[in-house]
């Protein structure tokens, strides 16, 4: 489905004067494949806004595009897909208003949520953070790779590794079993957002996934 899957944060795009919309067209040339837009804490007029330009340049590239969390802004924008955590609505609800081709994806931290998750119709599944990391201090901490192997023998949908991934451990994710890595950081809080995801597919194309 996808390899490189880059998540937007706006504190740290801010502190590059940069947008949403700008960091995801520079990730999307940088060779991601999704970008999901994060906005906690945000009206959902702005989201929505945001949102239906960042499909726009999702369709120019020919790329993924996914929102976080919100299943009505997702659908208003004509997103790809939305992304869930285990306190969000619930897969089988969501489904009810995507309809049965938009990507959902489920945070899980458990072979048993994993299953689950699948089972109520979700297309892939995201594990992490593997590393620790500060982008998202509700998320457990350094739950490390062998979280990655357990989930990926126990469904047969794609599974995203997350959680403080950089171009240095990428590689030990992946053989972990990952399908695609999600960063933040890595990407988002790079001077250069484009040559950042270049550089981290760069490795991916090298790896012969």
């Amino acid at each position: 489905m996808f390899e490189l899957y880059a998540i937007t944060d706006r504190d740290m795009l801010r502190q590059r004067g940069k947008n949403e919309v700008e960091a995801g067209r520079e990730a999307y040339a940088g060779g991601a494949d999704v970008v999901q837009l994060r906005l906690k804490n945000t009206d959902g007029g702005e989201m929505l806004s945001v949102a239906k330009q960042m499909q726009k340049a999702a369709d120019e590239y020919s790329k993924i595009f996914i929102v976080n969390d919100r299943v009505d802004v997702a659908v208003l924008a004509g997103a790809d897909g939305v992304h869930l955590g285990q306190s969000d609505i619930p897969v089988k609800e969501a489904r009810k208003l995507t309809g049965p081709d938009m990507i959902i994806g489920v945070s899980v931290d458990t072979p048993e949520e994993a299953r689950q998750a699948v089972a109520d119709g979700a297309d892939y599944v995201a594990v992490g953070a593997i590393f620790p990391t500060a982008t998202k201090k509700n998320a457990k901490q350094g739950v490390g790779l062998d979280s990655v192997f357990l989930i990926k023998q126990a469904v047969k949908v794609p599974v995203v590794a997350i959680g403080g991934i950089n171009r240095g451990n990428m590689t030990e994710v992946f053989r972990a079993g990952a399908d695609s890595v999600a960063v933040v950081s890595a990407i988002m809080a790079q001077p250069d957002i484009r040559k950042a995801t270049h550089d981290m597919k760069d490795i991916i194309l090298k790896l012969g996934l």
